[in-house]
């Protein structure tokens, strides 16, 4: 059906709005929840303890993007209402769990898997089911929807500070919990206006029947070859991304001390990420095709080069202007993910092209994280770590300028081709004409001779 463009949409769209900002504005923030792990489970005899930590927060963005493609598939199945309840009441238990465990170990499971799962489960839903109501303003209230992720990155440290020094860990998990449960209650908003693979496979009163594998995996995105160098050169970009946000507010406190405010630098990369959105969001309308890839390049190179920078600075106002541009051009990096696969896959397979690249990005922003913490471990510092994590930003941006050239020649043999096909085409049906005209023209001449 023809999407509304309103309605009872504009309710699931700020639903939509507070799953992004819950479920990100958590995982963003946890570089406050890693600075009081590591006070609440360390110890001066744990030589490893910066690096066994920081799988927990790793962990959990990590899988947040591992569960994508899994998460794209039952969303096929089942619908979108399911899956983002089931997931959020998933994402509540593992939260609740972890506010009950006694050393770090147990939060691998309840916070880095459990959690994140559900909080995957949640997710991916918020964004197809703006599709169902949405089609002309589909760009507007995607960019609300994604602000909700910068607005509440931009609030939560400070909210998780006051809780933290307030009521402790385990208490702040609780009140986190709250959000959870409200994205629970949002889940039920979702009310689908498209049917799902089961009501069309089985109807209301039939059996359903799982379809063919080739339509649950559509691995055929694979076969395009723009598409694997941006879904390789991606990730191969990511293995620095996430070690600002949770070694950030660890290396400051090593650097300044408690002299400074430090949940000011995720304010910065929460407020500029959200500016970024809008901005280059709107000029990437009018970055023509596959071009658009220009923007990522650009976004890579500036982050790494930041990350660089972050050791560099030895003035609390020059890390502030390091993560304003950091956030600013993160921002550039994932408000036009949707707009290049498009570009590159096509609206048909554009979902699970997104859910492919998304699972191959969480290996990388799983491990980076652990690594910092093992460099800061045996070096007693984050320079070096700061210093490689904005290595793979450069080298990823490297690899997917080839992008454009390669889409380009793509183009154009599938055009080559098109037009050989239509040249053989009317060749044919030349020739076909060609014979008939030869064989009525013998039948003419018996009618004329008789």
């Amino acid at each position: 059906p023809e999407p509304p463009e309103g309605g009872w949409g504009w309710v699931v769209m700020l639903a939509a709005m507070w799953c992004n900002g819950a479920v990100f504005g958590i995982q963003n923030s946890c570089g406050v929840l890693f600075v009081s792990m590591l006070r609440l489970f360390g110890s001066s005899e744990d030589k490893q303890l910066v690096f066994k930590t920081a799988w927990v927060s790793s962990l959990s963005m990590g899988m947040v993007f591992f569960c994508s493609p899994i998460v794209s598939i039952f969303t096929d199945l089942f619908g979108c209402r399911k899956v983002a309840v089931i997931g959020a009441a998933v994402g509540l238990v593992g939260l609740l769990l972890s506010s009950f465990v006694s050393t770090i170990e147990p939060l691998y499971f309840t916070y880095g898997i459990l959690f994140a799962c559900g909080c995957s489960f949640a997710y991916q839903p918020s964004l197809v089911i703006l599709g169902h109501y949405f089609k002309k303003r589909l760009g507007l209230v995607n960019g609300i929807v994604t602000a909700g992720s910068s607005l509440f990155t931009v609030s939560l440290p400070f909210l998780l500070r006051v809780l933290i020094d307030s009521v402790d860990l385990y208490n702040t998990l609780r009140v986190l919990c709250i959000l959870m449960f409200v994205l629970f209650l949002a889940g039920f908003t979702y009310k689908p206006l498209v049917p799902n693979t089961k009501e069309k496979e089985g109807g209301k009163k039939g059996k359903f029947k799982l379809p063919p594998a080739k339509k649950i995996c559509n691995f055929s995105v694979f076969k395009v070859l723009s598409y694997r160098i941006w879904a390789f050169g991606i990730p191969a970009a990511l293995f620095g991304y996430f070690v600002p946000y949770v070694h950030l507010m660890n290396h400051v406190k090593d650097r300044f001390g408690d002299t400074v405010p430090e949940e000011v630098l995720l304010l910065c990369l929460g407020i500029t990420s959200g500016v970024g959105r809008l901005i280059f969001g709107r000029v990437a309308d009018y970055i023509p095709g596959a071009k658009k890839i220009y923007l990522q390049v650009a976004s890579f190179f500036f982050i790494g080069l930041m990350s660089m920078m972050i050791p560099l600075c030895n003035v609390f106002g020059a890390l502030v202007a390091v993560c304003l541009f950091m956030g600013l051009f993160d921002g550039c990096f994932i408000c036009i993910m949707a707009p290049i696969a498009f570009e590159l896959v096509g609206a048909q397979d554009v979902s699970q092209a997104i859910g492919f690249l998304l699972g191959l990005m969480s290996v990388p922003m799983t491990v980076g994280p652990p690594i910092a913490g093992l460099l800061r471990d045996k070096l007693g510092t984050y320079d070096v770590a700061f210093y490689l994590a904005g290595v793979p930003p450069l080298i990823g941006g490297a690899i997917l300028c080839f992008i454009p050239w390669v889409h380009e020649r793509q183009k154009l043999k599938e055009r080559a081709k098109a037009v050989d096909g239509e040249t053989t085409e009317k060749m044919l049906e030349n020739e076909s004409t060609l014979v008939s005209d030869m064989t009525e023209k013998p039948v003419k001449e018996l009618d004329s001779g008789f």
